[in-house]
């Protein structure tokens, strides 16, 4: 292996760990929180910003690592699927925002909406029992989780937007 390949791999993996670190980081700033889990904060900036700049396997990647050291850090458990679902399943979608490298938005939709779908999956199947009396579980969980994914998602998608022009004119992600 080149040096030149061996060196790049190794840059990717620094800038890899580090937007994990700082998604962690992140996860503690919280704009609002839920009352049975969930919360508003920008930790999926670093990861969305990833997948943008190094792409599909590389994001999702990084996605699967912030979810399990978040689910290793004081993640709620109540059954391992529901631990695989709400924390590296959901976490890796995020990497999914590099699916249409032209199309970063709706890549991001796309991505959003698998991780939507993880939670939901995992509030029907395990926590349908908070839902109100005479409430459809998957309506409960939709509207639950939706109401702190859909702010989350938007307030990370147009800050990490913001961030990757700026970034990106400074440090362009395919020169080295």
């Amino acid at each position: 292996m080149s040096e030149q390949v061996r060196s790049s791999r190794t840059v990717v993996l620094v800038e890899g760990a580090l937007c994990i670190a700082l998604s962690i980081v992140l996860s503690y700033i919280r704009l609002f929180r839920m009352p049975q889990g969930g919360s508003v904060n920008l930790e999926l900036v670093p990861l969305i910003l990833f997948a943008w700049r190094r792409g599909l396997c590389w994001g999702c990647g990084a996605g699967v690592l912030a979810g399990v050291m978040n689910l290793l850090l004081g993640g709620y458990v109540v059954h391992p699927v529901q631990a695989i679902l709400d924390y590296p399943a959901a976490y890796g979608a995020m990497g999914l925002a590099a699916l249409l490298p032209r199309q970063r938005l709706v890549s991001l939709a796309l991505a959003a909406l698998v991780q939507f779908s993880c939670h939901v999956l995992s509030g029907v199947i395990f926590f349908a029992s908070y839902a109100p009396e005479g409430t459809n579980p998957w309506v409960y969980s939709a509207v639950y989780n939706g109401s702190f994914l859909a702010p989350k998602i938007i307030i990370s998608g147009v800050v990490t937007w913001l961030l990757l022009r700026k970034l990106e004119e400074v440090y362009p992600a395919g020169k080295r």
